[in-house]
């Protein structure tokens, strides 16, 4: 069976309210998310999971498939495990709203090993570390690795070694997260640790727990909107790079 995406959304997002509806060439950003992974020949269907009305009412109109779910959601993994007791899949993979430049191809690569994969329970996307900025920007969440499973997860460094020894084990998580629809639904159920609550980072929840995730590694890191100037880097990339100037013409032309 293939997996199904959902996609969790609010417009109160802690960082910048209301940028899942920000406009980013005449469509909704999260519209534009949901239209690429609709592009990818893997997927089952999609589904966007939210609690506001305004959501639903501007994705209706582009034929998106919305299920409404609690206010009460401290974060996108519980949203979509509440979405997800009515769909019936093995596997799932939660797309964050927020990434206007993710690449079908990469969802493809993500699917491809799902379905070969039966003994992990939660995959993370995960990409390089492109520069030492990235390392002290809080808005991104990086993780330490052993070979494919990661360890822990960060927004500060906690390592002092150089730059070029760091990238080799260190990577920037990335908003596209797979689960088995079994263990999404245990894992709802847990509580949350220390480091999830102080740090508000989602995936501890899995390893405070004891449970693993499996690094699926990207070649190459998109950007995604987190603060106001993030608008300002996705529309240059979108203007200056071939594969995404093609893409975003696929977009707009996506009949639904």
């Amino acid at each position: 069976m293939k997996p199904i995406v959902i996609v969790p959304a609010r417009l109160k997002s802690l960082r910048l309210p209301n940028k899942i509806l920000m406009d980013i060439h005449g469509l909704p950003m999260i519209e534009h998310v949901r239209r690429r992974i609709l592009l990818s020949n893997l997927i089952d269907d999609v589904y966007i999971a939210t609690c506001d009305i305004e959501i639903k009412e501007a994705l209706e109109v582009y034929g998106a498939k919305v299920i409404m779910t609690s206010e009460n959601h401290k974060n996108g993994t519980s949203r979509v495990a509440e979405a997800v007791k009515s769909i019936d899949c093995d596997k799932l993979i939660l797309v964050q709203g927020d990434e206007p430049l993710l690449l079908p191809s990469q969802l493809d690569q993500m699917v491809k090993i799902l379905l070969k994969d039966n003994d992990s329970k939660a995959w993370n996307a995960t990409g390089p570390i492109e520069n030492e900025e990235e390392f002290s920007k809080k808005s991104f969440v990086k993780c330490s690795l052993n070979d494919s499973k990661i360890l822990n997860c960060f927004r500060s460094l906690p390592s002092s070694s150089d730059f070029d020894i760091q990238t080799k084990d260190i990577r920037k998580i990335l908003g596209i997260i797979a689960f088995t629809k079994e263990f999404l639904l245990e894992l709802s159920k847990l509580k949350s640790g220390k480091i999830e609550s102080t740090e508000s980072i989602e995936q501890m929840r899995i390893l405070e727990n004891g449970y693993s995730i499996t690094s699926i590694p990207f070649d190459k890191t998109q950007a995604s909107i987190n603060e106001p100037d993030d608008l300002e880097i996705v529309l240059q990339i979108l203007n200056k790079d071939k594969e995404q100037k093609e893409l975003l013409t696929q977009v707009l032309e996506y009949k639904y």
